[in-house]
Parts: C-alpha cells; sequence; structure tokens
C-alpha cells in the first residue's frame, strides 16, 4: 500500500473534502504524487502565462479556498508514459464514482488536455464548468 509523503499529503491539504477522501482511497491501491492542489494568484498567472491552464486568477477552480481541483501524477513520473496517466484517471475516476463524488478528469478535454488534472463537476449550488 502506497502512502502520500509529506509534500502530497501538504498539497492535498488545501482541497475540498470530497477530493481528499478519493485520492485518500486512491493512494491505497495506486502510487501517485500531488502536484498542485489550491494556487494562489501568482501561481495561477503563472500557469496561464505558461500555457497550463486557460484561466487566469480567481477564475481556477484550483483558486477556491478549498481548491476544487488538484493535479496529480503517477509515480515515478514520466511525462511521456500517457498509458499511466489514463490508467490513473480509470481508478481514481472509479473511485469517486463508487463515492458518489463526480470528477472531471482534464484528460478527457479538447482544448487543453491536462492528464494531471481533476475537478469537482458539482458543488453546492449547482454545476460548475470553469476549466483548470
Amino acid at each position: 500500500m502506497s502512502v502520500f509523503s509529506n509534500k502530497s499529503a501538504g498539497r492535498l491539504a488545501g482541497c475540498h473534502p470530497d477530493l481528499q477522501a478519493v485520492m485518500n482511497e486512491a493512494i491505497k491501491t495506486v502510487d501517485f504524487t500531488v502536484l498542485c492542489g489550491h494556487r494562489g494568484e501568482a501561481a495561477q498567472n503563472e500557469a496561464f502565462r505558461r500555457g497550463n491552464s486557460k484561466v487566469r486568477f480567481p477564475n481556477s477552480k484550483h483558486n477556491a479556498n478549498p481548491s476544487l481541483a488538484v493535479d496529480i501524477a503517477p509515480y515515478p513520473i514520466d511525462w511521456e508514459d500517457t498509458g499511466r496517466f489514463k490508467a490513473l484517471a480509470e481508478r481514481v475516476l472509479a473511485i469517486a464514482d463508487h463515492m458518489g463524488i463526480e470528477l472531471e478528469w482534464g484528460g478527457n478535454w479538447t482544448s487543453l488536455v491536462d492528464m494531471p488534472h481533476y475537478q469537482i463537476r458539482e458543488v453546492k449550488g449547482g454545476k460548475e464548468n470553469t476549466r483548470s
């Protein structure tokens, strides 16, 4: 059974409790690292500048407090091995579905394929459609 490093656990701590619950269950069966949870203004605008996000602060689900988005990667990280990202997504989305939590995976997007990105699809007050 895998466990989160202190760094990954700290990044996950800034995320919505539903994201924490899914990721804490997923780590029991597949090893992955948490790359990013909550993003402040400087980090979000830098992600936008680099082309890793389509929105500026405060329009990302990463900017909510707690964060409604999390970026994760299979460990050890191999950015070229998209099959491992897809396998991780299948596992994470299956766990979320079993828990009754609606998640959207950025790997399914067409305008900006974002394989590390997961976001809560529905929150109190209805559907949210902001992307990364």
